[in-house]
């Protein structure tokens, strides 16, 4: 797991800014960083620099892009740079929700959460309950991501943020479904604890809710952070979505790319059972 405690520090300072609609999409030339500080005063010489620093990061990026978009955005160098991009964007919103500046955030989108005290007690003490979040608002921006940023055109040079600034300004749109639907299966399991439980008696959509959030949890524990689309494949179809609409939520091109997903992860876990029983045996 990676820490938390650095609060909102890891994300860029304005992960919230994407391009404005009416950025230009031409080349930009860069300005040179200044040859003096002279005659600068501190908080002058701050913003040349920072100015500078944002200048080299988009001039890096937008080079970036064009390697990418020579092989389509698709292939292994596109893999790679997904999985760094997932692996940057996981880090900071497991920060964002460690301090509670996630909701900060997500209000500048004008997304009230109005979280409860309980929900940022919560957040803070759960490194679980973070990463589950985290995974799974990064699988659902990605694919959005790529369309917008990149096919689309949407991330430029000229409009002033960097790719992963672009991206977190991206998994701000996904995550307060996420954060919803956890507080949907935090209130079943609160209703659950309250009723009274006879022989007779039983509680399906309550009990099944609750049961359903421990089961994504315990499928999800072997599955390396870094694979953020097996993760979410297996969290979305063990929440009982159908390979049809795991696909159109994750953007995938087939629902057969679905199926190979998880039955890798089906053999592995199978694989896996069976060495248990065996030491159970030994």
């Amino acid at each position: 797991m990676q820490g938390d405690d650095a609060g909102g520090e890891l994300a860029p300072a304005r992960a919230w800014d994407l391009q404005p609609s009416g950025a230009d999409t031409h080349d930009t030339v860069a300005v040179p960083a200044p040859t003096s500080w002279e005659g600068m005063d501190s908080r002058q010489r701050k913003e040349a620099q920072r100015l500078q620093e944002s200048i080299e990061r988009r001039m890096a990026d937008q080079q970036l892009v064009r390697l990418l978009a020579e092989e389509g955005f698709a292939g292994s160098r596109y893999e790679a740079f997904e999985n760094e991009l997932a692996r940057y964007a996981i880090s900071v919103l497991r920060a964002w929700m460690y301090s509670g500046y996630i909701f900060k955030m997500a209000a500048t989108r004008t997304y009230g959460l109005n979280p409860h005290e309980l929900d940022l007690e919560r957040l803070a003490a759960d490194s679980d309950l973070r990463e589950e979040l985290a995974s799974m608002t990064v699988a659902l921006a990605l694919p959005r991501f790529r369309q917008r940023a990149f096919v689309e055109g949407g991330w430029t040079f000229a409009g002033g943020a960097g790719i992963t600034t672009y991206f977190m300004g991206a998994c701000l749109y996904d995550f307060p479904n996420e954060f919803r639907r956890y507080r949907r299966s935090e209130a079943a399991e609160r209703e659950a604890a309250l009723q009274p439980h006879f022989d007779d008696e039983v509680l399906p959509g309550v009990e099944a809710e609750v049961v359903g959030r421990q089961t994504v949890r315990d499928a999800l524990k072997d599955i390396p952070e870094k694979k953020v689309r097996e993760r979410a494949v297996v969290a979305l179809t063990v929440d009982g979505y159908t390979q049809e609409e795991i696909r159109n939520i994750l953007g995938e091109d087939s629902v057969r790319a679905i199926e190979g997903v998880l039955h890798r992860w089906r053999k592995k876990a199978g694989a896996k059972k069976l060495q248990e029983r065996g030491g159970e045996r030994g």
